[in-house]
């Protein structure tokens, strides 16, 4: 930590200490091992900017922080620093489930409060902590007795990329939401994006944009405006404003990993770091799991949601997949299209959704007291058709029921095109006057997700939303909201061939999934969608996405019929953990491969595979991570020889034991859209 002015430092134990001072100069501050450094200042005009460097490089070059409002002029010029504060921390803290147990949290902070030079002036103040592998930064609002309501309607922060690179991302703006495959393209031919935003430059270094802590805010999207300068592009509101805050209010982290290679910015924990902790106490209730679901039958067009008779969520059939779930123990059962409003046009529209009523043919009493006696638990469904003026007016009625029942984890959707959100502009509480429009990710919806979480939480029930916000790291303070969608999921492989290409989830492991878990719903060992589709995935790259695609609820998405066909591979989905105590990235390129290693959070299991694109590959793992002096037994899953996902070949599978221990290696042979999978036992 450095500063061109004198300043005093505090190292806190359990969190930042501040101490204001009189800054004459501009800012710097360094993350603790001194290779990224951060500058902080306002320009000849007043406006605030920020540039980072690493190992003396740039990376940043000066970037805007500013704002824009719809009743009063833009926080842009005629700003002098008045203040500056100085924090450390370095801390340890534990994870109630997660991709490993403990997280460290080591970063030096620098908060500035900018003054307007002008009679009556506004304060903004922007806070920086700086990690090892990354930055995260905020801007701070104060309240105003005289304006307690502060109306954005955009907020100018920049982040101009000095080296040249390639990045991976999707469309901002579109209306499928998050749902799409990931372009690969220099920096300067981005348009809007997503985040997170993967960037390689061309010396190696890899970058990662995001946001955290996303409380009551508009989610952000990334505009290229020229070259490889990027701003903040606000998700759009009815109400003009973007953000409508009262009182002083924080805009969430605005995050930039960095790291040497792919897997150091995997690694990193920097969203969750810049989180609140746990706010709802002991979360022991909610049990990592594997489950199975009536739901690949809608996917893949055999069964239906609406009642009538290819009606897949009945009592009869749930009662089967409860019994597969007890023999083969799994903990979850999810059923989709139990309740009332399916029938007719529910996308975009669920005006008819009962979140309490089931159809006819599904006795929710009869099937949670059957689940329970076989020890397995029910997934409950909440599809809101993107209508969350319905839903919201039932949630507590409907959590109350799901937790009076014992259904401890709900999958929340809102199947509707970007821009489709129905709300009201009336309380909850009113009927409703007026329907308005709203975004997946804008603040309205932000606020809703919120609620749900809450509400569930209330009730000890888990939320696992698709069609959702991005993940910004929230599941650290609400430990409840464990998974969602988000991206592209295996779902989309049911429609057509190849729908997913190879390299869509070897991408996903370095753009989406550094946001957070992700219910991808893996398993389908059938590697065939609806009416024969055929799928871009060896049978083995079904197993190597539980180790590559991290969720804390992971799914067996298949038929029971087919999981049953393939039991050999159904006893590594049996044994696999959904909760760990370690991980690590321990081979991989962005877009090409990736293989883990994990540890087991209650055994001394390890577990290693992964995923890859269309180039068959070899890839040598070394267990360098294993305990000294032990010998395991290594049971693996492999790519047969000759497979591939291309022709009828994706079904070949092989496998082979063997005895390792600390600084073996063994070399796997990865086929085009394949896969593998290792289980280490020690002492067997």
């Amino acid at each position: 930590m450095s500063g061109r002015t004198f300043l005093v430092t505090a190292l806190a134990i359990c969190g930042s200490l501040a101490l204001p001072t009189v800054a004459l100069h501009a800012e710097t501050v360094a993350s603790p091992d001194g290779r990224i450094v951060v500058t902080l200042d306002a320009d000849g005009e007043g406006v605030p900017f920020y540039e980072v460097t690493r190992a003396g490089k740039p990376l940043i070059a000066r970037s805007q922080i500013a704002f824009n409002f719809t009743d009063e002029d833009p926080l842009r010029r005629g700003l002098k620093i008045e203040s500056i504060a100085r924090g450390a921390a370095d801390t340890r803290w534990e994870q109630p489930w997660g991709e490993r147990r403990f997280v460290r949290d080591r970063h030096n902070e620098l908060a500035v409060t900018f003054v307007e030079t002008r009679p009556d002036p506004r304060r903004l103040t922007v806070r920086f902590r700086v990690f090892d592998d990354g930055v995260g930064f905020r801007s701070e609002f104060p309240g105003r007795a005289t304006k307690p309501e502060t109306r954005i309607a955009e907020e100018l922060t920049e982040f101009v990329i000095v080296p040249k690179g390639t990045t991976w991302w999707i469309q901002a703006g579109d209306w499928n939401r998050y749902e799409q495959i990931y372009q690969q393209t220099p920096i300067d031919a981005v348009s809007m994006a997503h985040t997170p935003m993967t960037v390689r430059l061309d010396d190696g270094t890899h970058m990662a944009f995001h946001e955290a802590a996303l409380v009551d805010y508009s989610g952000m999207w990334l505009q290229r405006l020229t070259g490889q300068r990027f701003r903040t592009h606000l998700s759009p509101s009815s109400r003009g404003a973007k953000v409508v805050r009262t009182g002083a209010f924080n805009t969430p982290w605005r995050s930039i990993r960095i790291a040497d290679g792919a897997a150091g910015l995997v690694q990193s924990d920097l969203e969750l770091n810049l989180n609140e902790p746990n706010k709802l106490g002991d979360v022991s209730w909610f049990k990592p799991a594997k489950y199975i679901g009536i739901w690949w039958g809608m996917i893949s067009g055999k069964w239906s949601w609406a009642q009538g008779p290819q009606h897949g969520a009945t009592t009869a059939r749930t009662r089967e997949y409860i019994d597969f779930a007890a023999r083969h123990g799994f903990r979850g059962v999810l059923v989709e299209g139990w309740n009332v409003g399916w029938d007719g046009n529910w996308f975009g529209n669920g005006r008819d959704y009962s979140f309490t009523q089931s159809y006819p043919d599904f006795d929710l009493k009869a099937v949670t007291d059957y689940a329970r006696k076989k020890n397995v638990r029910l997934i409950g469904h909440h599809e809101t058709g993107g209508n969350i003026d319905v839903y919201e007016r039932q949630l507590n009625d409907a959590m109350k029921l799901y937790g009076d029942l014992g259904v401890d984890v709900v999958k929340t959707g809102y199947v509707a095109d970007a821009g489709g959100i129905i709300s009201c502009n009336a309380d909850i509480a009113l009927p409703c006057d007026t329907q308005v429009m709203e975004w997946h990710d804008g603040q309205r919806q932000v606020q809703h997700h919120l609620r749900v979480v809450e509400e569930a939480a209330k009730n000890r029930v888990a939320v696992n939303p698709h069609e959702p916000v991005k993940d910004t790291g929230l599941r650290r303070t609400y430990p409840n909201w464990v998974a969602r969608e988000g991206a592209r999921g295996q779902e989309y492989n049911a429609w057509a061939p190849f729908n997913n290409g190879p390299e869509h989830e070897p991408t996903l492991v370095y753009t989406r999934m550094l946001s957070g878990p992700m219910d991808y719903t893996p398993g389908v060992l059938s590697v065939t969608g609806g009416n024969g589709v055929p799928m871009a995935s060896t049978v083995a790259k079904q197993l190597g996405l539980y180790l590559a695609i991290y969720s804390p609820i992971q799914m067996a998405a298949d038929f029971i019929e087919s999981l049953a066909a393939h039991p050999r591979e159904l006893e590594f989905i049996k044994a696999v953990p959904a909760d760990w105590a370690e991980s690590r990235l321990i081979a991989g390129e962005v877009g090409d491969y990736a293989i883990f290693a994990r540890k087991d959070r209650v055994s001394e299991d390890w577990y290693v595979g992964g995923i890859n694109d269309a180039t068959a590959r070899e890839v040598t793992v070394t267990f360098d991570f294993l305990d000294e002096g032990k010998s395991y037994a290594a049971t693996i899953w492999k790519d047969g020889e000759g497979a591939t996902y291309e022709t009828e070949a994706r079904h070949r599978i092989a496998y082979d034991r063997r005895t390792v221990k600390k600084g073996d290696s063994l070399t796997l042979w990865l086929a085009p859209g394949g896969g593998a999978a290792v289980r280490l036992q020690p002492g067997k």
